[in-house]
């Protein structure tokens, strides 16, 4: 019909729109010199719990900052805001519940803090979920990336690495009082979502300050490639809140009181239904709903003071309380549904101070955790009337679960080249419940069970040249998983057609994992080159019992889990002309692990599972003025067909023979229009490729229309 606007035309106008808006504000700036003096250092603190520049560091470690991530990515999650690091692959087993793997390990062997404070709790499940998600984007001033096994600084679950947010606060730069102000969003057209942020607060003098934020965000049904088109049921809803007050009396001297909310609503997983698509030879479920809701809650005090003595220089002490709370209804084909939900509320105390002596820069600390958990489940006949209450919900009801740590770091200096990194940690686990379901007998048992184990890292950096500009570093460093409630008790569905029932006598995972690596920092130049090996012992892998059980293959869990993984990580940028950035990444991992792949007792030593495929990324940014830029971006994965047995009866989810490759093209760009006003734009996926990451239940968007706003006032 003549006049009809498609969204292809709105798509491709707001390309011609965003190239109109780079060149209209060309005549009108200043041309950029280069900015490369290193004035202002870039300084992480995740990796070692103390400030330090990243040649200084002997991890591979990225860090994302709140432009990066809102202006220049336009990022729509948490985890996807790790989709271009390297070495990262982001599965999505639904829309609204994205899992990163990190160097091959995901769930509750990556370990994720929020301000320091632990998000894991000992009910995350093995494999992708959903956790990740329940914190919101909108409210991160920094996030820092580091690779590798943590456990000697935090403790269990940081096996394949580790990622610590710091949320934003309010500003404590101004003379007398002082009001500020923010207001950001993002629209896409690839799935019709909005997301929209307000912030107000005020600061008075350096001493106090309050920062109230809100977010809110609306994602509509995902708009697949040119084949699958759109994707029903993967649209979800989800609102956010927080609030920081700073105090500092001076002295050295600072309090903070923080509360953060998210509430996730109506969470699809659709791969489970009626309503997953079949690409490349994919199945889905028979159920109708398969509907997930979560929320958390967030509250805490952290006291930080400097110049303590003249023994420990610092000092920082946090206590908090995280109420984390899931709920999960499904109606099944034959119209009988259940609901299910766990809430687990965690107590958080942990103090770290350092102290620099004759023997080197000691960085010592301890940290305890404990939850309490509510896990319940009610069945329902077809009519809708209540049927049964189970003895507990996906995991162990009227639970508690300890988690204690005692660490202790050195870093020794050696001359002006050589710094050794030397630690250990001493942690304690306890589990208990009365309410644990007998999978045998189905009756009501109990279980009480302890762990600790002695975890040790060194490390050492190497500066090749007296300018400090090139570093070579090796380290060892061990990893330790205690096993937790959900390998212990959990009893609900795990892969496709597979039910999970308790295996409440499991020991400690074990890991050791080697890395060599190479960096560089020069003004025009930067780079990150490691290879890296982790001996897996002892994991815990699941196992069939043998039993069906309505329709669903019955599995356990088992400590039979020994192997291997190891991989190649490069990434480099490289300012080739005056504001012009070219910059790359190669990621390539391969490993293998024993596994039960039939219900025979006989182990098999198979690929690991959902491994990340032979990844190449590459760009292009363009700023020729100090306040605009544009980027082009191409990202290609290889087809991933090693694939364990467990991933090839994944039909729902992986295609047979394995998931396809692709290669996505993005254009983007913004215009800081003036210091407190900028805009960006982005076309994603040129091509209108259909894809999936490697695992994942939902497709990626085709071609997609992205751009934000962002007015601080």
């Amino acid at each position: 019909m003549a006049g009809k606007i498609t969204p292809m035309f709105v798509v491709y106008r707001s390309f011609f729109c965003l190239v109109l808006l780079v060149w209209a504000c060309l005549p009108t700036q200043i041309v950029m010199g280069e900015q490369e003096s290193r004035e202002i250092p870039d300084i992480y603190v995740t990796a070692s719990r103390t400030e330090k520049e990243p040649l200084f560091i002997p991890n591979q470690v990225y860090k994302l900052t709140n432009s990066v991530l809102l202006q220049e990515r336009m990022v729509r999650t948490v985890p996807e805001a790790l989709e271009e690091v390297p070495g990262i692959m982001v599965q999505k087993t639904a829309q609204g519940q994205g899992s990163p793997y990190i160097r091959g390990f995901t769930g509750y062997r990556t370990l994720f803090l929020i301000d320091g404070i632990r998000l894991n709790n000992s009910t995350f499940r093995d494999g992708p979920n959903q956790y990740w998600n329940t914190v919101d984007i909108y409210s991160i001033a920094k996030m820092e990336v580091v690779k590798g096994p943590g456990s000697v600084l935090y403790g269990s679950d940081a096996v394949g690495g580790t990622v610590n947010v710091s949320t934003i606060s309010p500003g404590l730069d101004a003379k007398g009082y002082e009001s500020q102000g923010r207001v950001c969003g993002r629209y896409s057209s690839g799935e019709e979502a909005w997301i929209g942020r307000g912030e107000i607060g005020g600061s008075y003098n350096e001493t106090a300050g309050l920062l109230i934020g809100y977010s809110y965000k609306d994602f509509g049904d995902v708009i697949g490639g040119d084949e699958v088109g759109t994707q029903p049921r993967t649209g979800y809803r989800e609102w956010d809140g927080d609030i920081k007050v700073i105090y500092r009396p001076g002295g050295g001297r600072k309090l903070v009181l923080a509360h953060q909310r998210v509430d996730l609503d109506d969470a699809w997983r659709t791969h489970k239904t009626v309503y997953g698509i079949n690409w490349k030879g994919t199945t889905h479920g028979s159920e109708r709903e398969r509907i997930l809701d979560q929320d958390r809650n967030l509250t805490y005090v952290q006291y930080y003071q400097d110049r303590l003595s003249t023994f420990a220089k610092d000092l920082v002490f946090s206590l908090s309380f995280q109420q984390q709370r899931e709920q999960r209804h499904r109606v099944k084909s034959s119209y009988k549904s259940d609901k299910q939900g766990v809430d687990v509320g965690t107590l958080g105390v942990w103090v770290q101070a350092s102290s620099d002596t004759g023997a080197g820069t000691f960085t010592y600390g301890v940290d305890y955790y404990r939850d309490s958990i509510n896990s319940w489940k009610r069945k329902y006949g077809a009519d809708g009337a209540l049927s049964s209450r189970a003895v507990q919900g996906p995991v162990a009801d009227d639970a508690t679960y300890d988690l204690l740590g005692v660490f202790l770091q050195d870093d020794i200096f050696w001359g002006d080249s050589f710094q050794l990194i030397a630690g250990g940690r001493f942690t304690y686990a306890h589990a208990e419940s009365d309410k644990v379901i007998d999978p045998l007998t189905g009756a009501r048992t109990s279980m009480n069970d302890n762990w600790n184990a002695v975890t040790g890292s060194l490390r050492g950096v190497y500066f090749l040249d007296q300018e400090g500009h090139c570093s070579i570093y090796a380290g060892i460093s061990q990893a330790f998983r205690a096993p937790n409630l959900s390998d212990l008790t959990r009893f609900d569905s795990a892969r496709t057609n597979e039910f999970e029932v308790p295996a409440t006598d499991l020991d400690p995972e074990q890991y050791v994992s080697y890395e060599v690596g190479f960096k560089t920092s020069f003004k025009t130049f930067s780079s990150q080159l490691a290879y890296f090996y982790t001996d897996i012992n002892d994991m815990i892998i699941r196992t069939p019992t043998g039993r069906v059980v309505d329709g669903d293959y019955e599995v356990t869990k088992k400590n039979a889990g020994d192997g291997y993984i190891n991989g190649v990580e490069l990434s480099a940028a490289w300012k080739f002309y005056p504001g012009f950035l070219a910059h790359a990444s190669f990621s390539w991992m391969y490993g293998e692990v024993d596994t039960y792949p039939t219900s025979s007792s006989d182990k098999e030593r198979e690929p690991i599972s959902r491994l990340m495929p032979l990844t190449y990324q590459g760009g292009i940014k363009w700023q020729p003025y100090a306040s605009c830029w544009i980027e082009g971006l191409v990202i290609h994965a290889n087809r991933q067909d090693e694939l364990s047995t467990r991933d090839k009866s994944d039909t729902d989810r992986i295609p047979p023979g394995g998931t396809p490759s692709y290669t996505v093209l993005t254009l983007r760009g913004g215009w800081n229009i003036t210091p407190d006003v900028s805009i960006s734009c982005a076309l994603e996926n040129l091509a209108d490729v259909d894809y999936r990451i490697h695992g994942s239940g939902v497709n990626e968007p085709g071609i997609n229309f992205v751009s934000a706003l962002d007015l601080k006032f």
